[in-house]
């Protein structure tokens, strides 16, 4: 964390994330007037537009336990939606938790919000999140960008290259004073990151391969793991290592060095350290197993012991021919 990290973190120390970034006359939303009440959940309705997140099972499991003692502390915001309905804007976790709470009814603050500020919430609501990774955050603050600088992603990230000019004096053009006011609410509401930190340590994550950043989406994988797997140019070995990085939890050392081994290989190597790695330590473990007191997995493992045989058997005939 940088000097300007810090001095962001100490702002917000006090500070209500809503009341930072709404700070041009809607911070009336963080100071509701509704009072809570509560309505059935099968009242609530899920924004069909809105992609669901992916909520780990065990954090929701323990959510789910703490309802059952102590009840939903923080009541969910809804928007009424006319019909004697309500759509979800914020508490998508504690509503999904508290059905598997099996509860009859939950809080709720009803508000009126048009479509541009709900989804600003939303988003905002999502970053405070504990379990955000880094992949999640860095699209989360983008998209937060874009709707209150209306500007597109393109644009947004142009300001931020403006701007880190600007701070070095090598401005090529004028910035407005408000987009910097806005960038610089929305960075000091969350207080982990500076625009410049963003810019230079987040946005390279957006470049990173369709399926490694699916798995930073998903949580499956921590970002200085997926960034070293990403320097893997070839699809095939790029993935091959990310589900094996993924399956056996490797460290980001071992990547590293297959990584390494895998850049290395010579031009058509029909043996690529990935797999020459996975034969290792699959002898390793098959040697202290316990499967080979299990007869009905006895017999598999000979089976495939029997398949890599005839596979190798082959390799010498078609040597000496």
């Amino acid at each position: 964390m940088t000097k300007k990290d810090v001095v962001y973190s100490a702002k917000l120390k006090h500070a209500n994330p809503l009341d930072l970034i709404f700070s041009d006359g809607d911070s009336e939303l963080t100071t509701p007037k509704n009072q809570a009440t509560s309505i059935k959940p099968e009242r609530i309705r899920l924004d069909p537009t809105q992609p669901r997140r992916y909520f780990e099972r065990k954090k929701l499991e323990e959510l789910t336990q703490s309802i059952k003692v102590v009840g939903i502390l923080e009541p969910l915001l809804v928007r009424p939606l006319g019909n004697g309905d309500y759509e979800l804007i914020a508490g998508e976790r504690r509503l999904i938790a508290a059905g598997m709470a099996d509860l009859e009814e939950v809080p709720v603050v009803i508000k009126e919000m048009d479509d541009a500020t709900v989804k600003q919430v939303r988003l905002i609501e999502n970053l405070q999140r504990e379990d955000l990774n880094a992949y999640e955050e860095t699209i989360g603050i983008l998209e937060l960008l874009v709707l209150r600088l209306k500007m597109s992603q393109d644009e947004v990230v142009s300001l931020l290259n403006r701007m880190e000019k600007a701070n070095r004096k090598k401005a090529d053009n004028v910035i407005r004073s408000d987009e910097v006011a806005i960038v610089e609410g929305v960075f000091m509401a969350f207080g982990k990151l500076s625009p410049e930190s963003f810019r230079t340590n987040r946005l390279p994550l957006l470049n990173l391969p369709d399926e490694i950043q699916q798995a930073l989406s998903q949580g499956k994988i921590e970002y200085t793991k997926a960034r070293a797997i990403a320097k893997l140019k070839i699809d095939e070995d790029r993935k091959q290592l990310l589900s094996q990085a993924i399956d056996n939890n490797l460290s980001l050392v071992e990547i590293q060095q297959l990584v390494r081994n895998i850049q290395s290989k010579e031009e058509g190597n029909d043996n690529p350290p990935l797999l020459k790695y996975q034969y290792k330590e699959l002898s390793k473990q098959l040697a202290s197993s316990k499967v080979w007191d299990n007869p009905k997995k006895k017999k598999a493992l000979e089976k495939l012991l029997n398949q890599i045989k005839i596979i190798l058997e082959e390799q010498e005939e078609s040597t000496e021919n």
